[in-house]
Parts: C-alpha cells; sequence; structure tokens
C-alpha cells in the first residue's frame, strides 16, 4: 500500500491551499465490521512516529530535584514542583490554565500521588495524564520520544482521524509515518488494516484525497 500512500500524500500536499503557516497532514480512517459499543472492540494505543511529527508540541515536567533542573535545563515549557501542585490545589483556574496550556505531561514517579490529588479532576478528562518517569531518567530522551508520540484509539466512532506529520515533511516519511499507524490497526484489530473501509489523507486547508 505504501506507493499508494506516498501517491495520496504528494496530491494531498498540492491540493492544499497556500497559508503562511505550516500544515499539518492528518490521516483519515473509517473501519467496517468494528461494533464500538463493545469495549473489546475500543482501544487506545501511543506510538511513535518514526519521523516525528514535524512540529514541536508543548511539554510540561512535573518534578523536583535532578529531573527538575534537567527539564529546566533542556527548555522545557512547563516544570511544576510538589509547590505548585498544592497551590493548583487551591487554585482550580491557574490549574485549567496551565493544563490547557500544555500538550503533554510527564510527572516524577513518587509525586504521582500528589498530581492524582491536585491536578487529577483536569488532566483527566483531558487525557492528560502524565507518564511517571523515575527520578533519575535522563530528559533528553524521553523528550525526544513524547514528541514523536501520538495516540491511535476507537472509542464512540468506528473512525480515526489524527495528525501524521506537517506538508513539509517528505512524502516518504509522511508515508513511513502512516504505516506506523496502520501497523496499531493489525495489532489491534481481529483482521487488521483489512477492516479499513476507507482512508483519506488531507492537509489543513486542503481536500480529501482517497487513499482506499
Amino acid at each position: 500500500m505504501t506507493q499508494e500512500i506516498i501517491d495520496a500524500v504528494k496530491e494531498a500536499k498540492e491540493q492544499a491551499k497556500p497559508r503562511n503557516f505550516t500544515q499539518s497532514i492528518d490521516v483519515i480512517i473509517n473501519l467496517k465490521d468494528l461494533d464500538v459499543k463493545k469495549p473489546e472492540n475500543r482501544f487506545s494505543e501511543e506510538v511513535a512516529l518514526p519521523n516525528g511529527r514535524g512540529k514541536p508540541i508543548k511539554i510540561g515536567v512535573i518534578a523536583d530535584g535532578e529531573l527538575a533542573l534537567g527539564a529546566k535545563n533542556a527548555g522545557v515549557d512547563v516544570v511544576i514542583s510538589k509547590e505548585d501542585l498544592q497551590e493548583f490545589g487551591k487554585d482550580r483556574k491557574a490549574a485549567k490554565k496551565v493544563v490547557n496550556s500544555v500538550d503533554s505531561f510527564i510527572a516524577q514517579a513518587d509525586i504521582m500521588p500528589l498530581v492524582g490529588r491536585f491536578l487529577g479532576p483536569i488532566l483527566g478528562p483531558r487525557n492528560k495524564m502524565p507518564k511517571p518517569v523515575p527520578a533519575s531518567a535522563r530528559i533528553e530522551p524521553l523528550l525526544e520520544r513524547i514528541e514523536a508520540t501520538i495516540k491511535v484509539g476507537v472509542k464512540q466512532q468506528p473512525s480515526i482521524q489524527i495528525l501524521v506529520g506537517t506538508q513539509d515533511m517528505e512524502d516518504e516519511k509522511l508515508a513511513e509515518n502512516i504505516e506506523a499507524v496502520l501497523a496499531v490497526l493489525d495489532r489491534n484489530l481481529e483482521k487488521g488494516r483489512n477492516q479499513i473501509k476507507s482512508m483519506y489523507i488531507k492537509a489543513t486547508m486542503g481536500s480529501v484525497v482517497r487513499v482506499i
């Protein structure tokens, strides 16, 4: 299928109306023979795109000590300490503002109980609960992985629309990212990608281009 994907990516990029920003490239997949009312047919899996998202995301680190220092030195957008968590417990408005400004969080494992207590009610509904990491973890590899990671899943509807990169990425690299998404279907669906009813590629300001 790879050549068909490459051709569709190329066409989607050509059809995108010029804009003064870098447009995202999405893949849209509609599934068949899948009853999403049954819990066993719903899934969510994180996948690291082999060629990354093509654009940065805003990451928050909840930590103290060396991990917090490493995050600050690495230029992390938001670093939250234990004391900050307790303050957020008193100021829900400020907590919401910070959570809404960040795309993804990681947290020092031994601080997770406090995260759940003070930020859990805000993070949970937004699907932003942080990944726990050891206090001794090296921050740079963690950040690199998070920046390349997307969530692929099926919940209420038998369809998926997800970012796989940007228009300035090479067609072949975008196709590799899409193949990584299709591999998730192979792992989670009884018939894998054979349960795809239709698949499209779309740039932010462009028309949908059908792959299958």
